[in-house]
Parts: structure tokens; C-alpha cells; sequence
């Protein structure tokens, strides 16, 4: 059998809806933005794990609603007019503002001025607004009297429909039966999955070898 050859092809991260496996785990988030129009107050914080799919679901509302998207660690109070321009607007990782007043105050400047302007905001986060580590008493308590969706943990078709999405994504091509195999030894967390064909990619180019069982028991045992 002539030996398969590896080269580094460039990530293309497909982030349409079209790419967008629905199970049970992010089903109700997928339904709650689509139901846009009956927002309380026209804001929803999206919760989730990291690799969950909080960025492609808030790819989908941005590009379905018109909606510019900005990291909540990089929000300052001059964007609010801009955002608030579009009539709608994603703020990315609210958890990650590390108690950083002048983004705590960007952010309640936004919120305030988007709901005065009738405009709907998305705010994406791993845990809710309690933990967030929040300063501003005005904005702790707008955040915790929004309205949330969560994504739970991932089932066996979601995680092997991600890994899937992930090895197409690095142009990888594996076997079904591999995805199978990963997916009974692997953690459950989507995080894990893109640190695994991450992983992957790199040994197999590194090592000039195709994606097999053997080479992916290697690489998740120095996940381990």
C-alpha cells in the first residue's frame, strides 16, 4: 500500500447554519435564537463550556440578524454607537473581562443604550453572570436578571458529528470507524476534541503518518 502523504493545508472553519449539527445537547440554544423576537428586554446570554459551539451559534444570529460581534475584553465605551447602529450586536467571553472596570462599564453602557434603541444583544460566556467576578453593582444586576440558554454537555452523536466538522476543517481525512473509536476514549468535552485533532495534525505531519488507531492512542495518551 503506497504510504499517504501529509501536508499542511490551511484550517478553513466552516460556520454557517448548514455546519451546524443540532442534538440534544445545544438544541434549545439553537431554538432560543432563532426565537429572537420574544427576548426579554431583547438579550440572551448564550452558557457553555469552551468548545461548545457558543461562537458558531453566535456566527449563525450575526450573520442571520445583521449583528457585529465584539470580545467583551475588548469593548470599550465608544463601540456602543456602532453596535448599537447595526440593531444588533454579539459580545464574546463576558466572563473574561477580569473585573476590568472600563469593560464592565462599556458593557452597561451598550446594554442600556441597546435596549433604549429597541436593538437585541447577544452575550456569550462559560458560566453565568454570578461568577463572572462582576464589579459594577448596576451591571450585576442586569446581567443576572437576563434571560439564558445553556448548551450542555455533548452525547456520543454531537461529539462524534464535531469531530468530524474538526477533521474537515484541517482538511483531515480519517475513517468513520476512527471517529467511533475516539469517541468511547476520549474526555467528553468538545474542548478536548479540538485539542485532539489539533493534536493529531501535528503528529501525523510531524511524523509523516496517516491518522490511524494506533497513532490516535498515542496522542490521546499524552492528552492524558
Amino acid at each position: 500500500m503506497a504510504e499517504q502523504l501529509i501536508f499542511p493545508l490551511p484550517i478553513r472553519s466552516a460556520q454557517g447554519r448548514e455546519d451546524f449539527f443540532v442534538a440534544p445537547a445545544n438544541a434549545l440554544a439553537l431554538s432560543t435564537l432563532d426565537a429572537v423576537a420574544s427576548w426579554p428586554n431583547g438579550r440572551m446570554i448564550l452558557i457553555g463550556p469552551a468548545g461548545a459551539g457558543k461562537s458558531h451559534l453566535a456566527t449563525i444570529w450575526a450573520q442571520e440578524q445583521g449583528a457585529q460581534t465584539i470580545r467583551a475584553a475588548d469593548l470599550t465605551d465608544a463601540d456602543a454607537p456602532r453596535l448599537v447602529a447595526q440593531g444588533a450586536a454579539v459580545v464574546e467571553g463576558a466572563d473574561r473581562m477580569n473585573a476590568d472596570p472600563t469593560r464592565e462599564e462599556a458593557l452597561f453602557h451598550l446594554h442600556n443604550l441597546m435596549q433604549a434603541e429597541g436593538g437585541k444583544l447577544l452575550i456569550t460566556a462559560r458560566t453565568p453572570p454570578r461568577d463572572w467576578g462582576l464589579r459594577l453593582p448596576d451591571l450585576i444586576s442586569r446581567m443576572e436578571a437576563s434571560a439564558s440558554v445553556r448548551i450542555t454537555p455533548p452525547d456520543d452523536a454531537l461529539l462524534a458529528a464535531v469531530l468530524v466538522k474538526l477533521f474537515a476543517d484541517h482538511q483531515l481525512a480519517v475513517a468513520p470507524a476512527l471517529i467511533d473509536w475516539l469517541v468511547t476514549r476520549m474526555d467528553r468535552s468538545l474542548s478536548t476534541a479540538r485539542r485532539l485533532v489539533i493534536a493529531l495534525d501535528a503528529r501525523a505531519l510531524a511524523e509523516k503518518r496517516a491518522i490511524t488507531r494506533p497513532l490516535a492512542a498515542q496522542v490521546l495518551d499524552s492528552l492524558d
